[in-house]
């Protein structure tokens, strides 16, 4: 491992690991070998109640009650979960759909697993981070789509104007207040709904 030291991608040196596993010589090396990435590694045993959500990465058992101690279950999780298997465990896929892990490592762990299941779960964690981003940014471009289109059939309504016209009206004061399209439409809105 030290000899690949200086070419380990970005995505697992210098973060934050948990490990929640029971202590024998693989998790000795599973130790090891993150610690040889140059990553600040945290030993916890037994699994907490809740897990930390201020880390990077969390090397988990897979335990029956692992969702419960996800603190972001449901909802967007705040950790790359790697899920630790023991020598010939059946896979729970139940379990595993339930916890969502974004790689999964069987004992014993070889630094070969570790590293490739670290990067997976980093890889997949940040990818997913971006695409829930794009999601919530274009969710509120078509909230503001929406309150555009309510707002122009509201001027047109109201002040007799065509589309064209009332398109422009909102431009205008969003140009005039120096906020966007869509925040003068909503507002226009609000203040429609208000009087009724």
């Amino acid at each position: 491992m030290s000899g690949s030291g200086p070419s380990l991608p970005g995505e697992v040196v210098n973060i934050d690991i948990v490990v929640a596993t029971i202590r024998d010589s693989s998790t000795e090396a599973l130790l090891r070998d993150l610690q040889r990435m140059r990553n600040r590694v945290k030993y916890v045993w037994p699994v907490p109640e809740t897990l930390p959500v201020d880390t990077d990465v969390i090397f988990c058992d897979l335990v029956p009650d692992l969702p419960s101690r996800l603190p972001w279950l449901p909802g967007e999780p705040k950790a790359a979960l790697v899920a630790l298997m023991a020598p010939g465990m059946a896979a729970d896929l139940d379990l595993l759909r339930k916890t969502a892990p974004e790689a999964v490592l069987h004992r014993p762990f070889t630094t070969a697993a570790v590293l490739s299941s670290l990067l997976l779960a980093r890889s997949r964690f940040t990818y997913e981070r971006r695409l829930r981003g794009r999601l919530t940014k274009l969710d509120g471009t078509l909230r503001s789509m929406r309150s555009v289109e309510r707002a122009k059939t509201i001027l047109m309504n109201t002040r007799k104007l065509d589309e064209e016209e009332a398109y422009g009206f909102l431009r205008r004061q969003a140009m005039e207040r120096r906020v966007s399209v869509g925040a003068i439409a909503a507002a226009i809105v609000d203040s429609n709904d208000l009087i009724g």
